[in-house]
């Protein structure tokens, strides 16, 4: 197809009633290109009728911005575009699972793919999921062992003080996450998140005793008698109670 003719179908596409859409697409649907398609997907017209079209040319769906967009077109049978989900992109994944107007098991379904992917990824990739992740996501991401991740997860808009708790608990979480996530310009100042880190014996001390002064009696005297905690940490708790360590 020449360039002037590509562009004429694209406005034929574009502006064409449902009527005439489907016989467009019946007619030139083994000459299509991304232009084309783009120009059909945008049609307000476009029928299921239209995109099971599509969706029976193979050649097509070679093009990842296609997919994509069958996937979170509305008129793709819920069960087709879950098929599709499998065989995209990570970022193409993320945008999807993002979309409110996308059916909410199609978003799962996103989800998922990108769960299982996560181990593999590169740490810039983890981190750039990190950023927009949904809250089925930041649960597993949470837990990542990279400080860079867990810092571009402090700067997500789904991640909430309960999302966190299992970090701030675990004994296995490392120190410099537990610093960043203290010193964070938001999350450091949640009284929970001071708290939990008062708690957790992977806090460094010398973080713990900047916030000892910040915890209400209750908290402080849980944490002077925590025999897991450092002789130093527990002794500044007992001082603030004025006692001595247990």
């Amino acid at each position: 197809m020449s360039e002037r003719s590509s562009r004429s179908l694209q406005v034929r596409l574009r502006e064409a009633d449902a009527k005439e859409l489907m016989q467009l697409l019946k007619k030139h649907r083994a000459e299509l290109d991304v232009p084309e398609v783009r120009q059909v997907l945008r049609n307000p017209f476009l029928t299921q009728q239209g995109v099971e079209l599509l969706l029976e040319e193979r050649r097509l769906l070679a093009f990842s911005e296609i997919k994509r967009s069958l996937v979170c077109h509305p008129r793709t049978p819920e069960i087709r575009a879950r098929r599709l989900v499998p065989t995209l992109f990570w970022g193409d994944l993320l945008q999807i699972s993002g979309d409110a107007r996308v059916p909410p098991n199609v978003r799962h379904s996103a989800d998922l793919q990108i769960r299982q992917r996560l181990p593999v990824l590169a740490v810039g990739e983890r981190m750039s999921i990190a950023r927009r992740a949904s809250p089925v996501l930041v649960q597993q991401l949470r837990m990542d062992s990279d400080p860079r991740v867990i810092d571009a997860l402090l700067d997500n808009t789904r991640l909430t003080e309960g999302s966190l708790m299992p970090l701030l608990g675990s004994d296995r979480a490392r120190p410099e996450i537990l610093t960043l996530i203290a010193r964070h310009r938001k999350w450091g100042i949640h009284y929970g998140v001071k708290s939990a880190l008062c708690r957790n014996a992977r806090t460094p001390p010398e973080i713990v005793l900047g916030l000892l002064s910040q915890l209400k009696k209750s908290d402080l005297r849980a944490v002077y008698q925590d025999r897991r905690l450092s002789m130093a940490v527990r002794r500044r708790a007992g001082t603030l109670l004025g006692r001595e360590p247990a």
